[in-house]
Order: C-alpha cells, then structure tokens, then sequence
C-alpha cells in the first residue's frame, strides 16, 4: 500500500538535496566546531556560511540569526527573555496560538504576574485590529505582541506589516511565530520591522531538530540555555553543523523553487475544494476564504457514527491527514483554534486538515476523495 501524505504542515519530506548535504558533513565534518584545530574550524566555517546564508533571504544581518533546535524553543525563549530581561509587563496574544506560545505566556503570567490580553477572533478566524490598535493606544505599559503569521491549523494569515506599524508606532515588541510561513513565503525583514521571529527546518524540507530565531540587534535578549559560548553565549550546547547546513540548504531551495511550488500546491488546494464541494453537499471550510495556500481546513457533513472512524479509516487507506496541530492529534478534545470562532453546532462536526505539498498530486486528492465517501 502506498503512502499518500497530505499533513506538510506537520512536517514535510526533507529534499534529497538536502539529504546529500548534510551527509557529506557528516562524512568529512565531524570536527566540534568550538574547537581550535582545523578539522574544527572548518566545521564553524560551514555553520557561519549557513548563517549568512539564510540571513540574506531576510534581508537581516547574520548575527542577528541565532541557531536553535525548533520553533518551540524559540518562542519559550523569546517571551521568557522579554519579560525577564526586557522588562514587559504585558503580553497581547490570542488563543488560537501555537501551544507551545500559549503556554509559555501562562508560564510567564504565573511566574511574573504579567498582563495578558487575548485579543477577540472573528468569525472569520482573523484578529480584531482595530481592539489590538486600541489596547496598543491606551496604554504606555510595557508590552509584547505575540501573533503567528499563519495559523498552523487553518491557515489563517495575519497582516505582519500592519501589526508591525502598530506596534513600533506604540514602542511594543513584536514576535511572530513564522514557523508555517518561513520558506513559503518571502518575509522582508529589512522593510517589515518585525522584532522576533522563529522558524523549524522541518516544516520546509529541511532535517527536524533544527531551528532559527531571529531577534532584531536592538533587543539584547540573554541565553535560556547556559553553559557554554556557542551562538554568540546566546545558546549554549555543540552545534549541529549537519542540521544547520540541511537547514540552509532546504531554505534556499524552497525560496529558490518559490515561485513554481506555490503554483502547483495553490492549484492542488483549490482542486481538493472543488472536489470536496462537488462530492460532500454542505461541506464548509474554516477560515476566512483567503486562507495560505498550502492548508485546507474542512468541515465535514459527516454524522457522529462517522466521525468516530474517520481518522482511523483514512489511515487504513494509507493517507495521513490531521485534525489540527499535529502535537494535539491524539486528543479527543475540540481544537483549542476552532473553538474560538466557530459555532457550538459545527464544532461537533468533524473537521480535517489538509495541508499540501510540492510532492503531491491530483490523484492523491481522487484518491483521498474516494476514501471519504466511503468513510
């Protein structure tokens, strides 16, 4: 049986490009790169060229591109630092964030006693704006802004400009979670005044355990990891120089490849609508209608009896799909996402993300199609 995978926004296949490299580091390149002899200097040659390397897709200096092992730890490190170390006493936020943000404001609200705003989500997924302006004037209280670009459950994409304006207009600190955005999009740093932003290599077809933050120089964030000088002393532990080579590498092939990628999965999404609103009478779709182009999120007419086994079933059939982050897709709870903008009635009903990739195919959507009507 043949795999057909459509959940990229879990993670996504690493290129084999990407596989070649980073096994031709770790054939020739084993060295520590904080050592002082050559095999070890040539190793820190290879991280400071990744580095520089990715810094250009964002028009950014490279030291202000710190390596990490994910976008989890990136944002745990940048709300934590930011209120530890730069003094925020409140934090704006919604509750459609990525959990591991979520949880790191509660974190910071319990052991800091900051103030936590979640900003109100509109039926059509997106934020309040003009509630985010007007917490933004009121107040002169220290503050970071903290709202992901592209919601990794349904797609929805936030205005990174306009929220950037606001917020260095009003002297807050933002920090978007990039991780579903970086690579599929380009993001022009140097024009969109961004503070922090986060990305893992393993949402575009780079190795997992290999990550970026960046932090613009202005805000001297310290270590959440101590113990030795790597990074900067902003991150202590060995470098990886394989990760971070693959990770640069499938960085630059996805902006390289851009242009045709997002083509060829925009159109795969709007087949997959097309085909779903021609099998499934009643079938909607969360979000706003102009979600990013990789996700689908759809809402299935399906009875409870259904419901129950429709997970299961696809899996039998050999097709990976979710129902919402792929850290929660073993609980039976609602989608913490969903349950902010839609209704009791339809959030009982099934829901399924559908999230594409370059690697898939229009009859990996039939075939998926056919599964469903025989659910």
């Amino acid at each position: 049986m043949s795999q057909i995978y459509l959940d990229n926004a879990a993670t996504t296949s690493v290129r084999p490009e990407v596989v070649e490299e980073m096994i031709k580091v770790l054939t020739h390149d084993f060295g520590n790169p904080s050592s002082t002899y050559s095999i070890g200097r040539h190793s820190k040659a290879l991280i400071e060229n990744a580095r520089k390397s990715i810094a250009k897709h964002f028009k950014v200096s490279a030291s202000e591109i710190i390596f990490t092992s994910c976008g989890t730890e990136g944002n745990n490190w940048i709300i934590r630092s930011a209120v530890r170390d730069l003094g925020i006493k409140r934090i704006i936020t919604t509750k459609i964030e990525h959990h591991c943000t979520l949880y790191a404001v509660q974190q910071m609200e319990k052991e800091y006693g900051v103030e936590v705003v979640y900003l109100s989500i509109l039926p059509n997924s997106e934020i309040d704006y003009d509630q985010l302006e007007n917490l933004l004037n009121e107040s002169e209280i220290p503050t970071l802004v903290s709202l992901m670009h592209v919601n990794n459950e349904v797609g929805t994409v936030l205005d990174l400009d306009r929220v950037a304006a606001m917020c260095q207009k009003n002297n807050a600190l933002f920090h978007s979670d990039t991780v579903q955005s970086v690579g599929k999009i380009e993001i022009d740093l140097e024009k969109t005044p961004v503070d922090f932003i986060v990305a893992s290599a393993h949402k575009f077809h780079g190795p997992k355990g290999a990550g970026f933050t960046f932090v613009r120089k202005k805000n001297a964030l310290k270590p959440l990891i101590v113990g030795g000088e790597q990074e900067k002393g902003m991150r202590a532990g060995t470098e990886a120089p394989h990760q971070v080579v693959g990770m640069a590498k499938a960085l630059e092939l996805s902006y390289q490849h851009l242009e045709e990628d997002s083509k060829k999965i925009t159109d795969l999404r709007d087949y997959c609508k097309m085909s779903l609103e021609q099998n499934f009478p009643g079938v909607k779709f969360n979000g706003n209608g102009s979600t990013f182009y990789n996700v689908l999120n759809i809402l299935l007419p399906f009875s409870p009896e259904k419901t129950a086994m429709m997970l299961f079933h696809l899996d039998m059939k050999g097709v990976a799909v979710s129902r919402g982050s792929a850290c929660q897709s073993g609980s039976q709870k609602p989608s913490h996402v969903l349950a902010e903008f839609l209704k009791d009635e339809d959030l009982l009903k099934p829901s399924l993300r559908v999230s594409f990739g370059h690697d898939n195919s229009k009859e990996e959507i039939d075939f998926l199609i056919n599964v469903l009507k025989n659910v």
